[in-house]
């Protein structure tokens, strides 16, 4: 088995050096646009060359997370972004748009393409379908067992990265809605607000439903397959970086004892560890109590008096540490400063394991009682531990290599580089010496200084053995070098299809995941009837609806695309030919049967390169994303190359999550459906546990109908899935929507905000 790669996060420079230091095999880091983690610090340019030039000189590799989704504006920023990894001489870039992945097969073959966990990949199936189209890497979805996890690895010729340390998304990654249509700002466009750590209403009590505790796969990492074991952290310090590089990196080199590594992690920052789904379906994955780091375990409060903590340490503590305590009914612990310690009443600097001490409290401190949690939060000792070396400032730098031809004869010495060329004249004489003038000639020409190249090959021509003085070789060496312009690697955007000209816009589509909501509905008005299957669906009630009309959607997320084998067999025999994907599995299953395919919201659409990617990928129908503004949507509505649909209405899935909420064990699961009334900053949130799986959904549903004339597409979708309907129900607001009336009480999300 070849080394796996350890690869970490570098929010900054000084982050990347520390991972380097302590033991990275590569880095990933993001640009100052187009990074999933925008608030991070990021790098420009020149951080960017310096770094990858550093880690290339220690044999390391530096990828690029350009990870996020691209309005058609965009795009010419996206072409200067690459062209920056190019001069920087980035090893690869981590992406989830398809638009990116069409540029970059398009304009720039030479890096790798690593499929963002944003892609949710979350099968075999849609992991073959990436490599199909050029992918080298996927970023596994977090989601997965180590199982699940071996089956993908052992796809041939495609390389695995799979998460192992750090912060947990509630929902699965790249397909979480919440933020972006709650609070306008999108997760899967580098904004996100976190609002799975928000504290939300349910049945009366207040507690933080969705917030995960943090990754940590420790030595179960060794059980790992896959070629690539990653570090989430790229808001983190350089300080964490240090610290978790270092544990995982002795873990992988077969060191035992790191236990003490383990703890200084947790003194850094850390929520409380789990191994989210990694040996099995495992509910102890959320931390309903508490947000936000906690620290390390050290005891329990054994009293308080006269402004005074009183507790047995479970391990050392020092003046100015800082300490955090669990308190019933906050949402955060209550923290402090040791800022007086003392042990059988003296006072002392430090405290050994095992001292009961007594630790004099701020000024307001809460009510603390008997048996509540102490943590270790902030250690001095732990923050002067992880010292790393970096390099003088400008010492390394990205160069391109020059192959360089000089001829010597009896009247100039002569030196080109592909089309620059420099001569010296002069009088040369023969060398009593041959070799020790052609030297001089090679120790001049190695000399690059400043220049962004250095010398690949030098073929010398001097057929007279003429004697060249060094003076004379360094000269033509510096005047050649002068008039050298390395070629820089320039892209552009791709040409796409000429847009698609349509007679009939406009048109009708209905989806629902319940065939019974079809009832009432004049189906001669309606362009389309999408229904969404699940393994149980009775398809021979399609019997009663125009096949002519039918397209059949599969679901987002599927973790065993097998238990659609027979369902699926058995529509494509009876002659169903048009299907809706949502996710890339979907591409595999459906392979080579010669369909019509349209896309979901979830297979992002926000440019024309994304569209004439799935164009090109066999789809005939992309639905737009319904995160995207009014102005991007016309706009690429209007230079469309391929069918376009847009959602006027739905109950958009904002999370959806394998984290159940319910309360039981799932030994004790009743199963089946259960809903969950939420709340939480005055807006009210319903949520469906189902089949082991969580969708959230705002109590009122999107719809922008009263917009919908303005937009040039050729279809607008009413979607009626997940949330429980009736006939009449569905009747009455479809003959609303087909008017252009908004439904009461609906929200418009990012509809209208220009500044998406």
């Amino acid at each position: 088995m070849k080394k796996q790669e350890l690869l970490a996060p570098a929010g900054d420079i000084e982050a990347g050096y520390a991972a380097l230091y302590y033991g990275a095999d590569a880095v990933y880091l993001g640009l100052s646009k187009f990074s999933a983690r925008a608030n991070a610090t990021n790098f420009d340019e020149s951080a960017l060359d310096e770094f990858t030039a550093y880690a290339h000189f220690l044999k390391r590799k530096v990828y690029v997370a350009l990870n996020t989704l691209l309005q058609e504006g965009e795009l010419p920023e996206l072409i200067k972004s690459l062209d920056i990894c190019t001069r920087c001489h980035v090893d690869g870039l981590i992406i989830q748009d398809l638009g990116v992945a069409r540029v970059m097969k398009e304009q720039y073959p030479w890096f790798e393409m690593h499929a963002s966990t944003q892609m949710a990949v979350h099968n075999k199936e849609g992991a073959l379908f990436l490599k199909k189209m050029g992918f080298k890497r996927v970023v596994l979805a977090r989601e997965l067992t180590l199982s699940e996890i071996k089956e993908i690895a052992a796809i041939p010729d495609l390389e695995t990265e799979v998460f192992i340390h750090g912060a947990l998304c509630y929902s699965y990654s790249g397909i979480c809605q919440f933020s972006a249509m709650e609070y306008g700002r999108s997760a899967n466009r580098g904004k996100c607000m976190y609002p799975c750590r928000a504290e939300f209403l349910c049945n009366g009590k207040k507690s933080h439903l969705f917030s995960m505790k943090d990754m940590a796969l420790e030595k179960d990492v060794l059980k790992l397959p896959a070629d690539s074991l990653k570090i989430e952290g790229r808001k983190k310090s350089a300080l964490y970086v240090a610290a978790v590089t270092d544990y995982y990196r002795h873990i992988l080199d077969g060191d035992d004892n790191v236990a003490k590594r383990a703890e200084n992690i947790k003194q850094i920052f850390s929520r409380p560890w789990c191994k989210f789904h990694f040996n099995g379906k495992d509910k102890n994955i959320i931390d309903r109590n508490f947000v936000g780091h906690r620290g390390l375990h050290i005891g329990k409060v054994e009293g308080v008096a006269h402004n005074r903590l009183y507790f047995k340490t479970l391990h050392k503590i020092s003046r100015y540490d800082g300490l955090q305590i669990d308190v019933a009914g906050d949402e955060k612990p209550f923290g402090f400063s040791v800022q007086k310690l003392c042990v059988n009443h003296k006072s002392v600097f430090s405290a050994d394991k095992g001292c009961s001490v007594e630790i004099e409290l701020p000024n307001n401190y809460p009510t603390l009682s008997k048996g509540e949690n102490v943590y270790l939060a902030s250690s001095s000792e732990v923050k002067g531990a992880y010292d790393y070396e970096k390099p003088k400032p400008n010492l390394y730098k990205n160069t391109n290599k020059i192959n360089v031809e000089v001829n010597v004869s009896n009247e100039d010495i002569f030196a080109c580089c592909d089309n620059f060329e420099f001569s010296v004249t002069g009088k040369f004489l023969p060398a009593e010496n041959p070799e020790k003038s052609l030297d001089a000639i090679r120790k001049a020409f190695a000399k690059t200084g400043d220049t962004k190249f250095e010398l690949n090959k030098l073929t010398i021509h001097n057929p007279q053995n003429l004697f060249v003085p060094a003076s004379m070789a360094n000269e033509l060496r510096r005047g050649l070098y002068a008039k050298i312009k390395p070629e820089i690697k320039q892209g552009k955007l791709p040409e796409t299809d000429v847009p698609l000209q349509s007679s009939e816009k406009r048109r009708f589509v209905i989806k629902v995941d319940n065939l019974d909501y079809l009832k009432l509905i004049d189906l001669e008005n309606i362009a389309e009837i999408v229904w969404l299957i699940n393994p149980q669906s009775d398809i021979s009630r399609l019997n009663e609806l125009p096949k002519n009309k039918i397209r059949i959607a599969l679901p987002t997320v599927c973790r065993h695309p097998k238990i659609y084998e027979k369902i699926i067999a058995k529509l494509l025999s009876e002659g169903y030919k048009k299907w809706e994907i949502g996710n890339y599995w979907g591409f595999s299953v459906l392979s080579d049967c010669g369909l019509d395919i349209a896309t979901d919201t979830s297979l992002y659409m926000l440019n024309t390169q994304a569209m004439q990617m799935a164009k090109d990928m066999g789809v005939s129908v992309v639905n737009l994303s319904v995160e995207d503004n009014c102005s991007n949507i016309c706009n690429i509505t209007n230079k469309s190359q391929i069918k376009t649909s847009v959602v006027i209405y739905q109950n958009v899935p904002l999370f959806n999550s394998v984290g159940c909420i319910r309360d039981n064990d799932c030994k004790n699961c009743e199963q089946g459906e259960k809903w969950f009334d939420l709340a939480k900053d005055g807006k009210k949130f319903k949520a469906l546990s189902r089949d082991c799986q969580m969708m959230i959904f705002d109590d009122r549903p999107y719809c922008i109908a009263s917009e919908a004339a303005k937009i040039n597409a050729d279809f607008l979708r009413m979607d009626f899935c997940y949330m429980p309907y009736s006939a009449e129900k569905v009747k009455s607001i479809t003959d609303k929507l087909m008017c252009f009336e908004d439904i009461k009480d609906s929200m418009k999300a990012n509809f209208l905000n220009n500044n998406l």
